[in-house]
C-alpha cells in the first residue's frame, strides 16, 4: 500500500546535503510528487512532498531519512498527507495566479502584513514569497536603498478594481509601490520597451528648460504642469508653448543638453534590457534633438520625437507635423510591435504624464513612473518610490541576476 508524505527538513545549509536526502529516497524507490528548498542567512528549509511504496524497501525509508539528517544535524518533521488532500492539492493547479510585488526604500514588517492581509482580504492564498532586491547592508541609507519582495498568490479576487484601490491607498499610507498583475507567460516573455522622454527619462522638461533660457519661463512651465495633469490638450498646448521659444538662440540647446540628468536607474534599466534582448524606444512630446542624444548614450533602438524648426540659428516657434502627441504614441506603439512580429502583451511602456495613457493602456505592462495623480490612478501598474530600474522587478528580475 502507498504512502503519501511530506518531509520538512530545515538546518545550517552544507554542500551535499540535498543530494543525500535524494540518495536516500532514490533507494527506498520514492517517486518525488513536489520539492522546494530556500535559504535564509544559512539556514535551509527542504520541503518534499513522496510517494512512499508499500513494499520492504520503502517501509523503512522515514527511518532512513531520519537517521541521514540526524547525522547532517538538521531537524525533520514528518507528515503523512490523506490522498484526497493530495488530489485537492493537484486539482488546486488549475486555479489563476497572480503576482503581487511590493518595492520600497527599506523592507519593513508593517508593509508586509499591509500586503499579505490585504490579499487573504480578497480570498488569494500566498504560495511563496521571494526577495529579488540584493541583501541590505545595515548602514545602508533609506534614500538609496532597493528593496523588493514578490509574492506568487492564487485564487481571483471577486473584485479586482476594489482589490487594486486597497493597495494604492497602501501604498500612498506607507510610501511603497504596490503592483498586481496575472502571472501569465507574456511577463517574462516581453520584447519591447517604450518611454517618454521628459521626467521620464530624464529628469527635466526639456521645453521648460529650453523657456527659461528665453526668459519665459513661467508662462510656459504653468501650461506644462497643466498638461502633464490632463487638463489641456497636448497638441494645443504644445504649439502655444513653442510660439513663446520663437527667436530663442540654436545655440542654447547644447548648453541645455549638456545639463540634463538621468533620471536614477535609467542606466541600469536599458544596460539590463540589453541584455535581456529587448528593443526600446523612446516616444516623446519633447524635442528629437535631446532624444538622439540619450539614444547615443543608453543604446535606444528607436527614437520618435518632435522637431524644433531652426532658421538662421533661431528657433522660429512653429511645431511640424505631425506632433507627438498621446495618440501618436500609441499609434507608434503599435506600429513598433507589428514591426518586431510582437504582440502588445509582449510590451513594456513607461510615462509619467497625462499623454501616456493611452500607451500605457494598450502596453502588456503600462507603469506609470513617478507620475502626476491622475496617471497614476489610471495606469496599470506605477512606480514612485524606486528609480526608473524598477520596472525590472516587475518582470521578475532579481537584483543578484546580474544587474547594479
Amino acid at each position: 500500500m502507498r504512502e503519501i508524505v511530506l518531509i520538512n527538513i530545515t538546518g545550517e545549509d552544507r554542500p551535499g546535503l540535498t543530494a543525500t536526502i535524494t540518495g536516500v529516497l532514490a533507494n527506498g524507490g520514492v517517486s518525488i510528487l513536489d520539492i522546494g528548498q530556500a535559504v535564509i542567512h544559512d539556514v535551509m528549509s527542504f520541503g518534499i512532498l513522496v510517494e512512499i511504496p508499500g513494499t520492504e524497501q520503502g517501509a523503512s525509508v522515514l527511518a532512513d531519512i531520519q537517521a541521514a539528517a540526524h547525522k547532517l544535524d538538521q531537524q525533520v518533521r514528518i507528515t503523512p498527507v490523506s490522498e484526497a488532500d493530495y488530489q485537492k492539492w493537484v486539482d488546486d493547479q488549475g486555479s489563476p495566479r497572480h503576482i503581487v510585488t511590493l518595492l520600497t526604500r527599506k523592507i519593513t514588517a508593517g508593509q508586509l502584513q499591509r500586503v499579505s492581509a490585504i490579499t487573504a482580504q480578497h480570498g488569494l492564498n500566498i504560495d511563496k514569497i521571494d526577495r529579488l532586491s540584493k541583501r541590505m547592508p545595515l548602514d545602508a541609507s533609506t534614500d538609496q536603498g532597493k528593496g523588493c519582495v514578490e509574492f506568487s498568490v492564487r485564487g481571483e479576487p471577486a473584485d479586482t478594481k476594489a482589490l487594486q484601490a486597497e493597495f494604492l491607498q497602501a501604498a500612498q499610507e506607507l510610501n511603497v509601490d504596490i503592483a498586481f498583475q496575472q502571472d501569465s507567460l507574456y511577463r517574462r516573455n516581453r520584447r519591447l520597451a517604450v518611454f517618454d522622454m521628459d521626467s521620464t527619462l530624464i529628469e527635466a522638461e526639456v521645453i521648460d528648460e529650453l523657456a527659461k533660457a528665453h526668459g519665459v519661463g513661467d508662462r510656459v512651465s504653468e501650461i506644462t504642469e497643466r498638461a502633464m495633469r490632463g487638463e489641456l490638450d497636448f497638441s494645443a498646448s504644445f504649439k502655444e508653448r513653442l510660439a513663446l521659444l520663437k527667436g530663442l538662440d540654436v545655440s542654447v540647446l547644447d548648453e541645455i543638453g549638456a545639463s540634463l540628468r538621468l533620471t536614477e536607474g535609467t542606466e541600469v534599466l536599458f544596460a539590463e534590457l540589453k541584455r535581456l534582448g529587448y528593443k526600446t524606444a523612446i516616444l516623446s512630446g519633447g524635442f528629437t534633438y535631446f532624444a538622439k542624444q540619450l539614444q547615443a548614450r543608453l543604446g535606444i533602438d528607436y527614437v520618435f520625437a518632435n522637431e524644433l524648426e531652426v532658421v538662421d540659428g533661431k528657433c522660429t516657434g512653429v511645431a511640424i507635423e505631425p506632433i507627438v502627441n498621446a495618440q501618436r504614441k500609441a499609434d507608434l506603439l503599435r506600429e513598433l510591435a507589428a514591426k518586431e512580429g510582437l504582440s502588445l502583451e509582449q510590451t513594456i511602456a513607461v510615462g509619467d504624464g497625462a499623454n501616456d495613457l493611452p500607451m500605457l493602456a494598450i502596453a502588456g505592462l503600462g507603469v506609470a513612473f513617478r507620475a502626476k495623480p491622475l496617471v497614476k490612478q489610471s495606469a496599470k501598474q506605477a512606480i514612485s518610490t524606486l528609480g526608473l530600474d524598477g520596472v525590472l522587478y516587475l518582470l521578475g528580475v532579481r537584483e543578484r541576476e546580474g544587474r547594479g
